[in-house]
């Protein structure tokens, strides 16, 4: 079969409503979104902390988290599974291979980059947004609200970008998930399993998904920032 075939099935197999199929873009969904969910608030306050504050260990933390960053996704499903299977510390949890050990993983990969990048967007911020936030009255929150507006295009591009990376990271969820229909097969580990039986039509229907959203997400980011260029001119 070549690529056009194959393509063609895949476009089809997309649009023809396969519950198998769509079975697996909403387990992706929502493990990922779920994750991103319980880690943005922590890692924005962290990322601010770690920005605007001063305190011993700052630049250690800031270290660890970068350097953590960088960790492949499978080592931390290794670690996972040996803390969350039956003979591990946390085994009486049983968590092992469910959508809750994906999502625990999940954190886990995206916590330390959204923490980078978000220092990142606070350090390159005008800090003259927080101080006259505060000296016009603003109760602390109201003025990091203040700030994180006027940030809000690289906070956005960093949670995008965290997103980004755990819908599509496979390592650990083939740890702790197991692979599981209709209940832990997310898009990429369902890739793999399709693309290792020489199926390759579901592989690429996901694939195109993948691509859609990274392509759609991409766009809106583009118009948003389009959209404040034209304000400031």
């Amino acid at each position: 079969m070549n690529i056009w075939q194959t393509t063609q099935q895949a476009t089809q197999l997309l649009f023809s409503g396969d519950s198998a199929l769509w079975s697996i873009v909403g387990v992706s969904f929502s493990v990922s979104l779920f994750a991103i969910t319980l880690v943005l608030i922590p890692s924005l306050l962290i990322a601010f902390a770690l920005a605007y504050g001063k305190f011993p260990g700052r630049w250690l933390i800031l270290s660890l988290m970068n350097t953590l960053q960088s960790v492949p996704t499978v080592v931390i499903g290794l670690l996972l599974y040996m803390l969350l299977s039956r003979a591990g510390p946390l085994g009486d949890w049983q968590m092992l291979f469910t959508q809750k050990a994906m999502i625990l993983g999940q954190v886990l990969i995206c916590f330390p980059l959204l923490v980078s990048m978000m220092h990142a967007a606070f350090q390159n911020s005008d800090r003259r947004a927080w101080e006259t936030a505060l000296t016009l009255g603003s109760s602390y929150p109201r003025a990091l609200i203040s700030l994180m507006w006027e940030s809000r295009f690289p906070l956005i591009a960093a949670i995008v970008a965290s997103f980004s990376r755990v819908i599509t990271e496979v390592g650990c969820s083939m740890m702790v998930g197991g692979n599981i229909l209709n209940s832990t097969r997310n898009i990429p580990t369902a890739i793999a399993l399709e693309s290792s039986k020489g199926a390759f039509a579901q592989g690429v229907a996901l694939g195109m998904v993948l691509l859609i959203l990274a392509l759609g997400l991409n766009f809106i980011l583009s118009i948003a920032r389009g959209k404040a260029h034209l304000r400031t001119n």
